[in-house]
């Protein structure tokens, strides 16, 4: 296994299996490679962020994991179980081991604060609502937010507000592995290290193994245990977030420092 820090491989040093552990995967949309040979581990317990420019396939990651995409070839295994091609209970099993904290909140408007935070423990493991809303005001406590908000639609709350309630949401269901898409995104820098902190403590009390993606390397060196660069559909470096300022590799130093020479060329739309 190739050790912190190499070109490439998931540079995880954990000889037990990993919570998630991605092999060869490549997705392709037509003509365009967007995964291209990926691997990755995420151990248990541990936080891996996945950084990367707009467009470099994080999201498509996230999504083939989830099940929401299926993988042209390669292996997504979760607790040493191939889930790529599962259907029906099988997925819903697997599912069950998942929370989310979408980039946008994702909460539903029609519906009061607390029973977004609810949702999962309702539709997904058919809590009754009294048990369910206690739980929901408990979460939303862990975030900051009083009960009073949860009887707020979400259409009442700032963006901050709405990013709590989503991560209050994330860990309703105490998952063992919480995804994290993009959490800052959109929120200014003092509510974005709020943010941060609030993932850190609710990811430590839960002792969840998290893979998020993100653009912004403040978040990043914040939630991190381990850093990985998506580059080109492959992770072309990953190692613990205390090394990437001495990667030595031109890519991330260019990503990490928002160069704009380098070796990393953003396509510009003709106008």
């Amino acid at each position: 296994m190739s050790e912190p820090g190499a070109k490439s491989g998931n540079g995880s040093a954990n000889t037990a299996t990993p919570k998630i552990q991605i092999r060869g995967v490549c997705k392709s949309f037509g003509p365009k490679v967007v995964l291209d040979g990926l691997d990755l581990d995420v151990a248990v317990g541990e936080s891996v962020v996945v950084i990367g420019g707009s467009g470099t396939g994080k999201s498509v990651l996230l999504k083939c994991i989830l099940g929401l995409l299926t993988p042209d070839s390669g292996s997504i295994k979760i607790d040493g179980e191939e889930v790529v091609g599962l259907r029906g209970q099988d997925r819903d099993r697997v599912l069950r081991k998942f929370g989310m904290l979408f980039q946008n909140a994702a909460l539903f408007d029609s519906l009061p604060v607390w029973e977004n935070v609810a949702f999962g423990l309702m539709q997904g493991e058919g809590m009754a609502r009294d048990e369910a809303k206690k739980i929901a005001i408990e979460k939303l406590a862990s975030v900051g937010l009083t009960p009073e908000v949860g009887e707020l639609s979400p259409a009442e709350l700032s963006g901050g507000m709405r990013k709590r309630v989503g991560l209050a949401r994330a860990i309703a269901t105490t998952p063992e592995i919480i995804f994290f898409d993009e959490p800052t995104t959109g929120l200014d820098p003092i509510m974005s290290d709020v943010i941060n902190d609030l993932i850190v403590k609710c990811v430590h009390e839960l002792g969840a193994s998290t893979l998020s993606i993100t653009h912004d390397m403040a978040s990043a060196r914040k939630i991190a245990h381990r850093i990985a660069m998506l580059y080109q559909g492959k992770i072309i470096w990953a190692g613990p977030v205390a090394d990437i300022d001495k990667s030595d590799n031109p890519f991330v130093d260019q990503f990490i420092h928002g160069k704009a020479e380098g070796p990393i060329q953003m396509q510009v739309r003709a106008g």
